[in-house]
């Protein structure tokens, strides 16, 4: 027989029938699901020190043994089942066995965070068919549930991300199909064991609770209220399609002023202003690569790395005016030619009165919507790039201590260098001027709808 799986892992949570799920597998023979293994409180079973001969103590030192002496199990399918919150250090070697079948099992989350809540009451996690469920109601934390929720979700995107970018596949398990023979013996089936005709759920445990959640929330109105603010359909979620952005370390600037500072410039921002402010305190290195900066870190207890925020319709104004003044004449008529941006021949760009700036202008905004969401063949230029999207690429490195904006920075670069011991800092460098026609609700508009992630993550209002 081939058999494409030589083990298996099973992607749970607390109270999605995880524990029912191992009780029908390991009544399979030579099939062997070892609880929870790398629950950081037990090994794989309450009031259990040891597993396979390995000690939680041993276990702490070197997960991985534990994980192989799981899985060096001859002629057998073995496995166990992995929580979001159980050891981390094996999660990579798990995603990256291609021989270990992924067996996702999810429950709606409402009922598994009530059924995990009248567990604890009672100290009741399994039922058989000869015990009677002890009577309880649970109290629905609403910020618990929402914590809990969240970390949960963020884990399953985690996992799907990792099976699709390996370009493997999971066998996904919904709550309810934990009692259905023929999902069971799909399932089996899908592991390699297609010797075996048919598989029956586990019978030796039963729901505890086969109630309506009204009857098992003791302020059920509350809870209603509560998941009434969810979006389960992400209606409101805010597409992006935009690329992923590097630290772009080499454009940072390190200044030795005080303990140090690190400037990571956005392009099209207050750049040179900064770089100008920082030069008048003392020196600054530029082209750094990542282990210089490293070891400048090292060498400079007491620094602070900040980055400057500027308004997204400012931001847009400055990356058209450098397309027209010193930008690419090939990306001009890149413009005029495919994108809509009616921009007149390069020798008139430097007569154009205030009016018919603003109408090139509001067409190139809506040139950065579509660009910005995947929509054209150019790639995102980092001057016009999402502020969002590049501090999530800082991020890939390290993120700044400090995120100022550009229209606070009189009052935030004195707090900036005294926080890093600069006493007398040179004077703020002023705002650079902005054109007030620019200030028009449709260009405002058109703006929000271009960077509508800026907007929202950073509380940008309308005025720029």
């Amino acid at each position: 027989m081939t058999q494409p799986y030589q083990r298996f892992v099973i992607f749970a949570e607390m109270r999605t029938g995880s524990n029912l799920l191992e009780a029908t597998l390991n009544a399979i023979k030579r099939v062997t699901c070892f609880g929870e293994a790398f629950n950081p409180y037990m090994m794989g079973w309450p009031d259990k020190d040891e597993l396979k001969g390995i000690t939680r103590a041993q276990r702490e030192e070197d997960p991985l043994r534990l994980l192989k002496a799981i899985f060096d199990k001859p002629n057998h399918l073995a496995g166990f089942r992995y929580f979001h919150d159980h050891d981390p250090r094996v999660f990579d070697a798990i995603m990256d066995d291609r021989s270990c079948a992924k067996i996702v099992l999810t429950r709606n989350p409402a009922d598994s965070y009530v059924s995990t809540a009248l567990a604890r009451a009672t100290n009741q996690w399994k039922l058989n068919h000869t015990e009677t469920p002890i009577p309880a109601a649970a109290h629905f934390d609403a910020a618990e549930f929402r914590e809990v929720t969240s970390e949960i979700l963020e884990f399953q995107l985690k996992v799907q991300h990792r099976l699709q970018s390996t370009g493997q596949s999971a066998f996904w398990l919904g709550y309810e199909d934990l009692l259905d023979a023929d999902v069971m013996t799909g399932l089996i089936h899908w592991l390699g064991r297609t010797d075996i005709d048919r598989v029956a759920p586990a019978d030796d445990q039963v729901p505890q609770n086969p109630r309506e959640l009204s009857e098992k929330v003791s302020n059920f109105a509350e809870m209603e209220a509560e998941l009434s603010r969810f979006d389960p359909f992400m209606l409101r979620r805010i597409p992006n399609f935009e690329p992923r952005r590097g630290p772009s370390v080499p454009s940072f600037a390190a200044a030795e002023a005080g303990k140090g500072l690190i400037f990571m410039p956005i392009k099209g921002g207050p750049v040179e202003s900064i770089t100008d402010w920082l030069r008048l305190m003392g020196d600054v290195t530029s082209d750094l690569n990542q282990n210089i900066l490293r070891q400048w870190k090292r060498d400079h207890a007491g620094h602070r790395s900040f980055t400057v925020l500027r308004h997204p319709l400012r931001r847009a104004w400055t990356a058209f005016e450098t397309m027209l003044a010193r930008g690419n004449p090939d990306l001009r008529q890149l413009m005029r030619e495919v994108y809509r941006v009616e921009l007149p021949p390069d020798e008139e760009l430097f007569g154009l009165t205030d009016d018919r700036k603003a109408e090139l202008f509001e067409a190139f905004l809506e040139f950065l919507r579509r660009n910005l969401n995947g929509q054209t063949s150019l790639p995102v230029h980092p001057g016009w790039a999402s502020q969002s999207e590049v501090l999530a690429g800082f991020a890939r490195f390290s993120g700044p201590d400090m995120v100022l904006r550009e229209g606070d920075l009189a009052r935030d670069l004195e707090w900036l260098a005294a926080s890093a011991g600069i006493k007398g800092p040179a004077p703020a460098p002023l705002a650079e001027p902005f054109p007030d026609f620019l200030n028009d609700h449709k260009l405002r508009s058109a703006a929000k709808k271009a960077y509508l992630r800026d907007y929202i993550a950073f509380g940008f209002g309308g005025q720029a």
